[in-house]
C-alpha cells in the first residue's frame, strides 16, 4: 500500500543495467504507482506526487561498508605523505653523503671513469637502501598488526582478515624501490650537472647557496608535509572532543542488552506474549545488582530502529499540504526509558495496565513534541496515529531526544509505542515479538553476568536463544570508533611526520654547520660574537621553516577539506586547530635548528682556521 516507508527494496540488476539506469526506470514508474495501488494511510496521492519523491537504488556494498572507504583513503594519504618525508630525509641523507664524496668522485672523473657508469653505481646504492628500508618496515608492520587490529572499529568490514601476503610483499617492496630510485635521481643529477669538480676546490670551501638549495627544498618539503599531517590530526581530536561532548539521550554505562524471539510455536496467543516477556523481566530483576529491566523493539545505536509517518489529530491539514516526515518507532516496555536514562520531559510513562488493556497512549519524544506544538507540556493529551486505519493514541508522555541514527547526527524525532496495541496499521493486534532486552547492572558484559542472564531467560523458556548480546557502552564505543580509530592513525602518522621533519631539518642545519666551519671561525676571528653567529645559522634555518609552513599551511587549507564527511561540529579551516599546529611545529623546527646552531657557537677560530 502506498504512503509506507518503513520497508527497504532488495534486487539484483541484469547485466549489463547500473544502478543510475534502474534508477530512471524506477522514477518513471513511481507515478504509475501513484494512482495503481490502494492508500493505506491519511498521506492522498496528491501529497505524495507534490513530495516529489525519488527513488534511490546503491549497491549493496555501499550500504554495508558505508563510508569507511573515506577513512581508509584519508589514512592512505596521510601514509603517504609520512612515506614522502622519509624519502626526503633519504634524499637528504644521499646529498650528504655524496657532497662527501665530491673529492673521490672527482678523481674517479679525472682517471677515466664515465660519469653514467657513476650514477648508476649511485643509484644501485639507492636502491639496495631501499630494498633493506623495506624489508625492515615489512618486520615492524608484522610486529604491530595485532595493535593495528585492536584499534580498529568494529565496523570496519573484513578488519580480521588483514594480514601481510604475497601482493603486500610485493608491492611493499615495488614501492620501496621504485622510491628509493626516483629520489636515488637527486643527487645523481646533482652530480651530473655539476660536472666533477677538482680535488682542490673540494674541500674547505665555503659551501655556496646553488649547492644546498636541493637539500633545502626536500627540508621545506617535509615542513609542509608535516604541518598538513598535523592540522589533519588536530581536527580530528577536535571533532572527537565534540562528539564524546554529545548528549546521546541516554546513559550507556552499565546496560547489558540482548535478543530474545518468541515464535509462535512457543507462545501461539499474541496476548500472552507481553506476559511471557514480562516475566522474563521479573526473572532479571531478580538478579543481584540488578537496577532495573526492560525490553523493547530496538535500542539506541543498534540501527534496527524502523521509521515511518505519524500524523497529528489537530495537524491534518496541514500535513497534507506537506512532504511526509518519516520519525522513529519504538515499541518498548514500561521502565524503558529509566533502564536506558532517557528522562522524562512531562507527563507520565507507560504501564503495564496501559498493555494489558490495551488503552491506546504513545510517548513522543521533546523534538516531536516542540515541532507539532511547541513545548513538551503543551503536546500532553494530543493524539496521533501512522496510518488512515489506525486507532488515535494519546500522548500520555514526553521523553528525551536520542541521538538514535549517530552521535554525527541530529536527534530524529520518536515515537514510543507499548509493545502490544490493538488496531495498529491495518492490524487487529500487533505484539513485539522479536524483544531486545536492556537490563541496567554494574556486572553487564562480564561472563558471570551473562551467564545469570541466561539461566534467567531459559527458566521461562529453555527454547529460546539470546542473540546480540552485548552492552550499551560497546555500540556506544562502535558510534565513536570511526573517529577514534582514523584519529589515531593519524595522531600516528602526524608524530611521525614530526620526527623525521626534525630530524631531516637538524641534519641539514648541522650538515651546513660543518661545511661553513672555515667561514665561521673567519667571522669569529675578525670579531664576529657568539650571538651574531647563533643568529646567522639559525636564521637561516628559519627561512627554511618559514617557507615550509607558508607552503604547508595553504596546502592544509586546500586538503583539510577531504575531511568535511569525518568532521562533526568543526570546520576544516579551524582557526583554533591552525593556532595550536602551527606554533607547536615552529617551536620543534626551531629547536631542531639550534642545537646544531649552538654547536656552531663553540667553534674555535684557530681549530676552525686551519681546517681543511
Amino acid at each position: 500500500r502506498q504512503g509506507q516507508f518503513s520497508f527497504f527494496g532488495l534486487a539484483r540488476l541484469k547485466p549489463g543495467v547500473t544502478p543510475a539506469a534502474a534508477a530512471a526506470d524506477a522514477g518513471r514508474l513511481m507515478p504509475v504507482t501513484f494512482h495503481a495501488f490502494p492508500t493505506d494511510t491519511t498521506i492522498s496521492v496528491a501529497q505524495l506526487e507534490s513530495a516529489r519523491l525519488t527513488p534511490i537504488i546503491a549497491p549493496l556494498k555501499d550500504d554495508v561498508v558505508g563510508n569507511v572507504s573515506a577513512v581508509l583513503w584519508v589514512l592512505m594519504g596521510g601514509l603517504g605523505m609520512v612515506l614522502l618525508i622519509a624519502c626526503a630525509n633519504v634524499a637528504n641523507l644521499l646529498l650528504v653523503r655524496t657532497e662527501g664524496r665530491r673529492h673521490e668522485l672527482a678523481l674517479r672523473v679525472a682517471l677515466g671513469a664515465h660519469r653514467r657508469r657513476i650514477a648508476g653505481q649511485l643509484l644501485r646504492e639507492s636502491a639496495v637502501l631501499g630494498v633493506l628500508g623495506g624489508v625492515a618496515g615489512l618486520g615492524i608492520t608484522w610486529a604491530a598488526l595485532r595493535l593495528l587490529l585492536r584499534l580498529a572499529p568494529a565496523g570496519l568490514p573484513r578488519v580480521q582478515n588483514i594480514r601481510i601476503d604475497l601482493p603486500v610483499l610485493l608491492f611493499t617492496l615495488a614501492v620501496s624501490l621504485l622510491t628509493s630510485l626516483l629520489f636515488g635521481l637527486i643527487p645523481v643529477v646533482k652530480h651530473l650537472r655539476g660536472g666533477a669538480a677538482g680535488p682542490a676546490n673540494t674541500r674547505g670551501a665555503t659551501a655556496g647557496r646553488e649547492r644546498h638549495r636541493a637539500q633545502h627544498l626536500l627540508v621545506g618539503l617535509q615542513v609542509a608535509l608535516a604541518l598538513v599531517l598535523l592540522v589533519c590530526s588536530g581536527l580530528m581530536i577536535r571533532t572527537f572532543r565534540v562528539l564524546t561532548r554529545v548528549n546521546p539521550g541516554f546513559d550507556p554505562r552499565g546496560v547489558q542488552t540482548f535478543r530474545v524471539f518468541l515464535p509462535p510455536t512457543d507462545v501461539a496467543d499474541d496476548a500472552l506474549v507481553p506476559r511471557v516477556e514480562q516475566q522474563i523481566l521479573d526473572k532479571l530483576a531478580a538478579i543481584p545488582g540488578v537496577a532495573a529491566a526492560s525490553f523493547s523493539s530496538t535500542v539506541p545505536l543498534d540501527g534496527g530502529s524502523p521509521y515511518d509517518n505519524i500524523f497529528a489529530e489537530d495537524h491534518a491539514a496541514e500535513e497534507q499540504r506537506s512532504a511526509p516526515k518519516l520519525r522513529r518507532f519504538v515499541f518498548a516496555s514500561p521502565e524503558y526509558r529509566q533502564t536506558l536514562g532517557i528522562p522524562l520531559v512531562a507527563g507520565r510513562d507507560l504501564s503495564w495496565s496501559d498493555i494489558y488493556n490495551r488503552i491506546p497512549v504513545a510517548l513522543i519524544s521533546e523534538g516531536l513534541a516542540r515541532e507539532y506544538w511547541g513545548s513538551a507540556a503543551a503536546a500532553l493529551g494530543k493524539r496521533v496515529r501512522p496510518t488512515f486505519s489506525s486507532e488515535w493514541r494519546q500522548v500520555v508522555g514526553v521523553v528525551g531526544d536520542v541521538h538514535d541514527d549517530g552521535l554525527d547526527k541530529p536527534a530524529r524525532a520518536a515515537v514510543y509505542f507499548p509493545p502490544l496495541m490493538a488496531n495498529f496499521r491495518g492490524n487487529r493486534l500487533r505484539v513485539t515479538r522479536a524483544a531486545t532486552f536492556a537490563v541496567r547492572s554494574p556486572l553487564a558484559g562480564t561472563d558471570q553476568f551473562v551467564r545469570q542472564v541466561q539461566q534467567a531467560v531459559w527458566s521461562v523458556d529453555a527454547k529460546a536463544p539470546l542473540a546480540r548480546v552485548g552492552t550499551l557502552d560497546r555500540l556506544y564505543a562502535q558510534a565513536l570508533a570511526r573517529t577514534s580509530f582514523t584519529l589515531v592513525m593519524l595522531a600516528i602518522a602526524a608524530g611521525m611526520a614530526l620526527l623525521l621533519g626534525a630530524v631531516g631539518l637538524y641534519g641539514v642545519i648541522a650538515y651546513t654547520v660543518s661545511q661553513r666551519t672555515r667561514e665561521i671561525g673567519v667571522r669569529m676571528a675578525l670579531g664576529a660574537q657568539r650571538e651574531s653567529i647563533l643568529a646567522l645559522v639559525v636564521g637561516g634555518g628559519m627561512t627554511i621553516i618559514g617557507a615550509g609552513l607558508a607552503a604547508g599551511l595553504a596546502a592544509s587549507l586546500l586538503l583539510s577539506r577531504l575531511l568535511t564527511s569525518l568532521l562533526f561540529g568543526v570546520r576544516p579551516y579551524d582557526p583554533l586547530t591552525y593556532a595550536i599546529v602551527v606554533p607547536a611545529l615552529a617551536i620543534v623546527a626551531f629547536v631542531a635548528c639550534y642545537v646544531p646552531a649552538r654547536r656552531a657557537t663553540r667553534i674555535e677560530p684557530m681549530v676552525a682556521l686551519r681546517y681543511e
